[in-house]
């Protein structure tokens, strides 16, 4: 396992002004293609919203690796109180800061957020993550391997994020706190579905979106969704 190299210090963003706010960013448009990340100023929209104490049940954060004042990695994501869950949202890391362990203390750091927050808003412990992976990410098949993480078998879209550009086909899934669990109830999944467009995404009306209400459809004569079985890799997925 990658030693986590001492230079690089974790810390969570929470000034709207913080200077490394634009070097996050910067990194996630290295990373990200456009229709698969958020606008800057809905980083600071939510920072400004941290800042004044405005979150009711919910809370979102932005951790980043710093090494040299440079911004070598981060991790953003959603605690989600009504559904007592915390969503991933974006982790990238740097091409020369990938060995040194900084996308494990990352993911740490956020998951370890989550289950404060859970016990701070929602009054109990945390009861699971979500994310969205592309189909095509090897690391699909390493969360597929884990026994507490369920890849959900149904047609998932991240929302359209800007005016000119369409929804993205993600693979969402399911990480259980509370050991493993086989299958999803369908009216669990849609309250969580809709929370994520309506909270993380704030997507006002997401029943006007088409490819929300094409989630609904695939999830209409089911009672459960269960795990979905993943394509055999390819050799460039080792």
């Amino acid at each position: 396992m990658p030693q986590p190299d001492p230079r690089i210090a974790i810390r969570e963003l929470r000034d709207p002004k913080d200077p490394s706010l634009r070097g996050a960013y910067a990194l996630l448009k290295q990373t990200f293609q456009r229709g698969e990340r958020v606008d800057y100023r809905e980083w600071v929209g939510s920072l400004q919203e941290k800042a004044g104490n405005l979150a009711t049940d919910f809370a979102w954060h932005l951790f980043v690796a710093e090494q040299g004042g440079e911004v070598v990695g981060l991790a953003s994501g959603t605690y989600l109180g009504n559904v007592n869950l915390g969503v991933v949202g974006y982790l990238a890391i740097v091409p020369t800061a990938r060995a040194s362990g900084s996308g494990t203390r990352l993911r740490t750091r956020l998951r370890q957020q989550f289950a404060r927050d859970a016990l701070r808003l929602a009054k109990r412990p945390l009861a699971g993550i979500i994310g969205e992976v592309s189909p095509t990410n090897p690391w699909l098949r390493r969360l597929d391997k884990r026994a507490e993480v369920l890849v959900l078998d149904f047609p998932y879209f991240q929302p359209r994020l800007y005016d000119d550009d369409e929804p993205s086909p993600f693979v969402l899934y399911y990480e259980s706190m509370t050991g493993p669990r086989q299958r999803l109830p369908v009216g669990e999944l849609r309250r969580i579905l809709y929370t994520v467009w309506r909270r993380v995404y704030r997507i006002g009306r997401p029943l006007d979106r088409p490819a929300f209400r094409s989630m609904m459809r695939a999830l209409a004569n089911r009672r459960t969704v269960g795990r979905r079985k993943l394509l055999p890799a390819k050799r460039h997925d080792h």
